[in-house]
């Protein structure tokens, strides 16, 4: 497990892919770790849209992303089943609006909006054997955040060992543009809601129990979730 309190993450969320998929390379892609518009405006839950509709806002939605500090790239929508896009969802819940609620047996996560709505994002998330449930809340957030991996990787995987004392935020970064790192009773747990910039990944267990969103919907959801936000994770 990752030790630096200020700036370390559930280092297995790294370990997922990198350094077992793709030999030799230490970047974002191996590692697995917007648009404000929602799909609900468009009446994509409705028959009368159609798919060239779907995809063209899909593409909006998921563009580049130039003006941020390390400028991100278009999602490739063609590896994302649609059902997994962003949208607008009835969804029934006692929790107070801004909640953020993960469903990793469906693999998705919502944002409560109230009045029976909700803004729901597709997820990768744990992998048998890692998952978890219960309630936290977001501790704390951080932008392109320093990924540091833990002792126990290193020792697994030397070649971690070349960041030993952190890599630095960027795009080849498994945390990625944004992070919330998840709490409960004051104590950070390691989990974390991150960004992705692994399409196919969306829709699969393949984490250590952190939970991954698409980039341009981790950006969505963070600029939306303030510090304190509770986060409840279901069973699976």
């Amino acid at each position: 497990m990752i030790r630096d309190d200020r700036n370390a993450d559930f280092g297995e969320v790294d370990e997922i892919a990198s350094l077992g998929r793709r030999a030799g390379l230490l970047n974002r892609r191996s590692f697995l770790a917007g648009s404000a518009a929602g799909f609900g405006a468009l009446g994509l839950a409705g028959c009368g849209t159609s798919d060239g509709v779907i995809l063209a806002e899909a593409a909006k939605v998921y563009g580049p992303m130039p003006n941020e500090k390390f400028p991100i790239p278009a999602v490739d929508i063609s590896k994302v089943d649609p059902k997994y896009y962003r949208r607008t969802v009835r969804y029934e819940s006692k929790e107070a609006p801004g909640t953020i609620i993960v469903d990793p047996g469906k693999f998705y996560v919502y944002r409560i909006e109230g009045d029976g709505s909700a803004t729901r994002y597709g997820a990768n998330v744990g992998r048998d054997g890692f998952l978890w449930s219960g309630d936290a809340y977001v501790g704390r957030k951080s932008e392109w955040a320093t990924w540091t991996p833990p002792k126990e990787m290193i020792r697994r995987q030397p070649e971690a060992a070349k960041y030993a004392r952190g890599m630095p935020g960027g795009l080849d970064n498994p945390l990625g543009a944004r992070t919330l790192h998840l709490y409960r009773n004051g104590a950070y747990t390691l989990y974390t809601i991150y960004a992705s910039s692994e399409p196919e990944s969306i829709g699969t267990g393949i984490t250590s129990g952190c939970v991954g969103l698409l980039s341009q919907d981790m950006i969505h959801l963070y600029a939306r979730t303030p510090v304190k936000t509770k986060v409840v994770v279901l069973p699976a």
